[in-house]
């Protein structure tokens, strides 16, 4: 299937997922980490956002990421994760209105999620179809 879909080159990822860790596993696996080390704020000092930092040379990968993310290239990147990825959640939240899980223990908790996947895909595809 990689052949078919292309190695990915990048990865987006919540500041819930930052580690030195990970982003040195995303380095070894040939992929670019695009990972805030801590929460982004939504409208940023106007000197900040015309301002571009200037280049690091360090040789620390999480240090090297940080400054990526702050460039105008890795903050476009950025943003165009919470357009793909967090309006579905958005809408499962708010649309759907599922915002808990009702049913206990890991499995059972698997197969709630599973449904409410299946009815998001089955909206998105009456969606798309009409």
């Amino acid at each position: 299937m990689q052949d078919a879909l292309g190695k990915p080159e990048g990865l987006l990822a919540d500041a819930g997922y930052f580690s030195e860790d990970n982003v040195k596993l995303c380095e070894g696996d040939e992929l670019t980490p695009y990972i805030p080390d801590r929460r982004q704020k939504h409208y940023p000092p106007l000197v900040e956002r015309l301002h571009p930092p200037p280049p690091s040379d360090s040789t620390d990968a999480t240090a090297a990421m940080a400054n990526r993310l702050r460039t105008p290239e890795g903050k476009a990147l950025y943003a165009r994760r919470k357009a793909t990825v967090e309006t579905v959640f958005g809408v499962i939240k708010r649309v759907m209105g599922f915002r808990q899980f009702h049913l206990g223990g890991f499995e059972a908790a698997q197969g709630e999620w599973n449904l409410v996947c299946m009815a998001w895909n089955l909206k998105r595809m009456f969606a798309l179809s009409a």
